[in-house]
């Protein structure tokens, strides 16, 4: 009989643990969810700037070489239906209101499932834009549908009555391991290199001037401060495991930490909304007693407020979601089969990384479709990229006038003095990149009608021909770095090839 009150008192206290680790506690939900709905919204503006450039049959991606580069993924696309920028916009502007909706918490789960169908659709779109913010976005939204996201803060909790103060589920624990396996993914794969063990590897990532803001270029002149950051920086993914283990004040010290980190790379670098995604990623983490501090200096404000007023202008600007019996019907059908997503979901993470990094075989007819040595965790790792470089696009007018016709200027080969070394945004700077990859080489003639479209609309003197150029500048900590032309493609931009290719 003792024997069994033991079994049953160290199994209980075995689920207790297991269940500190894993719970989440709803503020940081509802934190979490506002975050997302920003970030969507931030990334549709951003993204809406380069709208026809990237996503129609105008820019430098037609339908027609995505389904020859991207057969696969041009299947999973909403935004393929048409080619037209107005479709485009619209869809921008579908997602833009569920976004919206989201972030304010209505009918959230519908509202994230959404997000997550239409973000899934614009990446497919545009392949080659993508970076590991914008697959860790993707998965974030996934585990958001399995979570209550509403909880809190939100219209929908104005309607429901009491709530959760902490969840612990499949789900739950899905989202806490999903960012740690990122973490140790990423330590992994740089411990196959040399430069983040010899701490040399963040100076390297600081002399790339197309990536380092001006604050970047300042902190690059203090070599031995990159240095201490190196061995910092590597020494917490490396032990990554520890937002999980920890509880209590630890875990929030640890996870401030990792959010630290990732603003100074905000602040440094041009990495588009990775850090910011990344910051997303980490609330989760945050444990109750951060969130008790916070409601101790929130509630005397929030508390003075006429709480009858907001509920009466939430319940003119947001119906009372009611939901159809058919609806609920479908929904308590598929309540019943989440647990067995779930633990799909989360065993799929953990085998797919182990395929990442080569632990673990995947079939050919896998393979055939998606690699996973194409999508693994690999920033800056196993060692940051070792070539910092510019694009010069030199193209010849009617008048014989030579111009850069992508920077719409003169040509200069020497290196660009702006923050960014010519590239527009953070998007082209990843296309850009992309386009000199040997497997990327069917995008290249595209890229140069689009140059040749867009000067030829936009001025008298047409082009009649242009070549692309990168040009090379490998990184040298300790002296000159010579710099390398390398021709992308050429294309004669005569109107007769303008109109048949």
């Amino acid at each position: 009989m003792d024997m069994f009150a033991t079994a049953t008192n160290i199994g209980e206290r075995g689920r207790t643990a297991l269940a500190r680790r894993f719970e989440i506690d709803t503020r940081a939900l509802a934190t979490f969810r506002i975050f997302l709905g920003f970030l969507l919204l931030s990334d549709l503006v951003l993204r809406s700037r380069d709208l026809a450039v990237f996503y129609t049959d105008s820019g430098v991606l037609p339908r027609s070489v995505l389904e020859t580069r991207f057969p696969g993924l041009s299947h999973l696309s909403i935004h393929t239906i048409s080619g037209a920028a107005w479709f485009q916009a619209v869809l921008f502007i579908v997602a833009a209101i569920f976004a919206l909706l989201l972030l304010v918490g209505y009918r959230t789960r519908v509202s994230t499932a959404i997000s997550f169908v239409l973000l899934v659709s614009l990446h497919a779109r545009n392949p080659v834009l993508l970076n590991a913010g914008d697959s860790l976005l993707r998965r974030l939204l996934l585990w958001g549908i399995f979570l209550p996201l509403g909880e809190r803060c939100s219209v929908d909790s104005l309607y429901d009555e009491g709530h959760d103060e902490r969840v612990v589920s499949l789900a739950s624990a899905g989202l806490l391991v999903q960012v740690v396996v990122i973490y140790t993914a990423n330590a992994l794969f740089k411990l196959r290199g040399e430069l983040w063990t010899r701490g040399v590897a963040v100076e390297y990532v600081f002399s790339l001037h197309n990536l380092t803001t001006f604050v970047g270029d300042a902190l690059a002149r203090y070599p031995t401060i990159l240095h201490v950051f190196d061995k910092f920086w590597f020494t917490m993914i490396v032990t990554s495991a520890l937002l999980i283990l920890l509880t209590g004040w630890s875990r929030a010290a640890f996870a401030s930490l990792f959010i630290g980190m990732h603003f100074g790379m905000f602040l440094t670098m041009h990495l588009g909304l990775f850090p910011l995604i990344s910051i997303t990623a980490l609330l989760p983490f945050l444990p109750s007693v951060v969130w008790d501090s916070v409601d101790r200096f929130v509630e005397p404000v929030v508390g003075a407020r006429d709480e009858a007023r907001r509920m009466s202008w939430c319940e003119r600007a947001f119906p009372h979601p009611r939901t159809p019996k058919v609806l609920n019907d479908v929904r308590q059908g598929i309540e019943r089969i989440t647990p067995l997503i779930l633990t799909f979901l989360l065993v799929f993470v953990l085998v797919w990384n182990a395929a990442t990094l080569g632990y673990v075989r995947t079939p050919e007819q896998v393979e055939d479709t998606v690699n996973p040595a194409e999508h693994r965790w690999s920033m800056f790792a196993p060692e940051p990229r070792g070539t910092d470089g510019w694009y010069v696009v030199p193209g010849r007018l009617e008048s014989g006038r030579e111009v850069d016709a992508f920077h719409r200027g003169a040509v200069r080969w020497d290196r660009p003095s702006d923050e960014g070394l010519g590239f527009p945004s953070h998007r082209w700077l990843v296309y850009l990149l992309d386009l000199q990859r040997r497997d990327y080489g069917t995008l290249r003639p595209a890229f140069a009608k689009y140059v040749c479209q867009r000067w030829n609309e936009t001025h008298d003197d047409d082009l009649t021909n242009v070549s692309v150029y990168y040009v090379r500048q490998p990184t040298r900590l300790d002296g000159p770095e010579p710099t390398e032309r390398v021709e992308i493609t050429n294309r004669s931009c005569s109107t007769r090839n303008r109109d048949t290719t």
